[in-house]
């Protein structure tokens, strides 16, 4: 796992070597083992011995480029070294140095490409993943991307072509930014890199703002800056003097195999998981996992420890809040599998690791889960430098439990003709109070409200933290002129009607992981655990397996009350019962208990008192808001957190 930048100008400019080193060194956590640069033109002679890093020193050092060229290219690698240790330095070219890469990620079925490429006379200097990447593009060109398998985001420049080539692997493991204008392009894993770059403009794109509120993250390819974007999962994009074309090489499709039994079914996903998980352990470093306890990662683990001769490093977290604390559960996974397990009890003393998140996320992000994934990251790096986990068993398989309450709608909503189902749900929907403080079966005010909606309004609304009709609440009056009648939901919209797939719980599973699995859940573990160096690897996210499970009917991933049906009975023979079908509960932290305790005074200063708070939103409201909380009038810890994190990082981006 590394970290990447780069700089490209078409303007005749130079590269300037002390803003490239700033800009890579930026990236320094997520590949602390090495770095090293590309240059095609010489740089100024003054610039070069002030950067004090040696020259043609691949491991610290610069690699200098044919010198014949127009456009000016300076690329910067930071290396976690995982593969071929000793000759996998990077940036990397071909024979005739023509082209460059700097890669982050891992291709799993590189040996396989290797193999292929050798047999049409590619010649390797190397053992490494990256290289092969090479030599595919040298072949293939852009259609090289669609035979990689992992996860990945890189950069190529072609010298002859005077062009460079983007990628981001399928479902968006791996982050990559860029800002581009007529006179250079700019590009790296993260956004401290870009804004590392000169004049970057930094003002704040309001529509992403809007989308925060309303998601807790911001969707690609949007970020917080006007100026900065993210290239999209499955795409890539082609940059030269004319400009940018981006493209996507890969899309989901769900296309249900109804005659395939289920046995067939469970046989194959039983199959290419353990494929896939085989294919994960594949290392040169110590290795090990994540594990909370539930069915995906209790999965993976129990996979692992059916091949690995060693006992499986596993680590898992604690909380002294029963609704939160998954700990005997993961014991009980780790004393199944006989695992050499480490855990760690997270406690409200965060302040400090809040504040570290919220520099390494670059942007808002309100997803508190981060916190405790930041915890077992840091205590996972102690014993390995690779870890695997259970992301994604949830999207494909709808086991959240959102996927259940919104079958539950959809049940009463085609009872009821449309003519009268909005007057006269959303009518009972305004009369039940809202009770957060009641047992969750009294709690009907969210449920008579959505079937009021239609079924892609009604799935937006139980995921916001804040809803479109709220925004004039939270926002002040010259943020929401400035939004102009801008609605998130109109962005979840275009999705879902897109979508390729043929039923609404497909559609929404698809929706999710376009949106909430690549900018939430895989932005959440990427910069979790990059902030401490570990590679995270998952291999329910295999794309092979992806496409296999999207070829299940709907009907056999959520049954009844069931999520995960299918997946569950998969597994059968790998898990005990009491693990497969206990009560589901998420991996957060207990934020409603904390800002009302622990965290009251520091919470309570960010969000009142915070410079975005007073420039951005509505304080009178927020003023309410933060009172009803701490009576235990209402709940909205969720929004208080997304406002506090708002603020930590409009903290940090101003030092930036």
């Amino acid at each position: 796992m590394c970290g990447i930048t780069g700089l490209v100008h078409f303007d005749g400019r130079k590269t300037d070597i002390e803003t490239l080193i700033r800009m890579n060194r930026s990236l320094a956590h997520r590949g602390p083992d090495e770095e090293g640069y590309f240059i095609n033109k010489a740089a100024d002679a003054s610039l070069r011995e002030n950067a004090q890093v040696p020259l043609r020193t691949l491991n610290n050092g610069y690699v200098r480029g044919r010198n014949h060229n127009k456009t000016s290219v300076g690329f910067g690698h930071r290396r976690l070294s995982i593969i071929d240790l000793a000759t996998g330095q990077q940036p990397l070219s071909n024979e005739d140095g023509t082209i460059w890469i700097s890669f982050n990620g891992e291709i799993y079925n590189f040996q396989e490409i290797k193999q292929e490429l050798l047999a049409k006379g590619h010649v390797f200097q190397t053992n490494s993943d990256t290289e092969t990447i090479v030599h595919a593009y040298e072949e293939w060109g852009t259609k090289s991307v669609e035979r990689l398998r992992g996860m990945f985001a890189f950069a190529i420049w072609d010298e002859n072509q005077q062009q460079l080539f983007l990628a981001r692997d399928r479902v968006g493991k791996k982050p990559l930014y860029y800002a581009h204008d007529d006179k250079q392009f700019v590009f790296g894993s993260e956004i401290k890199a870009v804004l590392a770059a000169k004049d970057m403009d930094r003002s704040i794109d309001l529509t992403a703002l809007s989308d925060y509120f309303s998601l807790l993250y911001v969707p690609a390819p949007k970020t917080i800056f006007n100026s900065i974007k993210k290239l999209p999962a499955a795409h890539y994009a082609v940059v030269d003097h004319t400009g940018m074309t981006v493209s996507r090489y890969w899309d989901l499709c769900f296309e249900p195999e109804q005659n395939t039994s289920e046995n067939k079914i469970m046989e194959n996903l039983v199959e290419i998981l353990t494929e896939s998980t085989q294919m994960r352990m594949i290392s040169e470093v110590p290795l090990g996992a994540f594990l909370s306890g539930g069915v995906d990662s209790s999965a993976i683990v129990a996979l692992m420890s059916g091949v690995s001769p060693e006992p499986v490093v596993t680590n898992s977290i604690s909380f002294s809040e029963a609704a939160y604390n998954e700990a005997e559960y993961a014991r009980q996974v780790a004393s199944l599998f006989n695992t050499s397990h480490n855990e760690f009890h997270v406690t409200p003393e965060a302040i400090p690791i809040i504040e570290k998140l919220a520099w390494h996320y670059d942007e808002p992000f309100a997803d508190s889960s981060a916190v405790p994934t930041y915890y077992v990251s840091k205590m996972a790096r102690e014993k390995v430098t690779v870890s695997l986990s259970g992301d994604g068993g949830d999207e494909n398989f709808a086991g959240y439990r959102r996927y259940y309450m919104d079958a539950r709608e959809n049940l009463v909503r085609n009872m009821v003709p449309e003519l009268f189902r909005q007057p006269l749900f959303g009518f009972l929907g305004k009369l039940y109070p809202k009770a957060d403080y009641l047992p969750q079966i009294f709690r009907g005010k969210a449920f008579l409200s959505n079937v009021a909606r239609d079924p892609l309004e009604a799935y937006y609304f139980s995921m916001c933290a804040v809803h479109d009709m709220d925004k004039p609440d939270y926002f002040n009056t010259e943020t929401m002129k400035e939004l102009k009648g801008y609605h998130t939901v109109d962005f979840f919209r275009a999705i879902y009607d897109n979508a390729p797939a043929p039923d609404h719980l497909s559609r929404i599973q698809y929706l999710d992981i376009q949106t909430y699995l690549c900018d939430d859940i895989l932005t959440k573990v990427d910069r979790a655990s990059m902030a401490v160096s570990l590679e995270v690897r998952c291999p329910i996210l295999d794309h092979v397996f992806m496409e296999n499970a999207a070829k299940i009917p709907s009907r056999l991933k959520l049954k009844g009350l069931e999520g995960k049906h299918i997946f569950k009975k998969a597994l059968k023979k790998h898990l005990p019962h009491d693990i497969l079908y206990r009560k589901k509960m998420g991996f957060g932290v207990p934020i409603l208990e904390w800002l009302r305790k622990d965290l009251n005074t520091y919470s309570k200063n960010l969000v009142l008192g915070g410079d975005a708070s007073q420039q951005y939103l509505n304080i009178t409201y927020l003023e309410k808001i933060w009172n009803e909380h701490q009576k235990g009038m209402r709940n909205w810890s969720t929004q208080l957190w997304a406002i506090m994190m708002f603020n930590l990082w409009y903290q940090k981006f101003k030092g930036i």
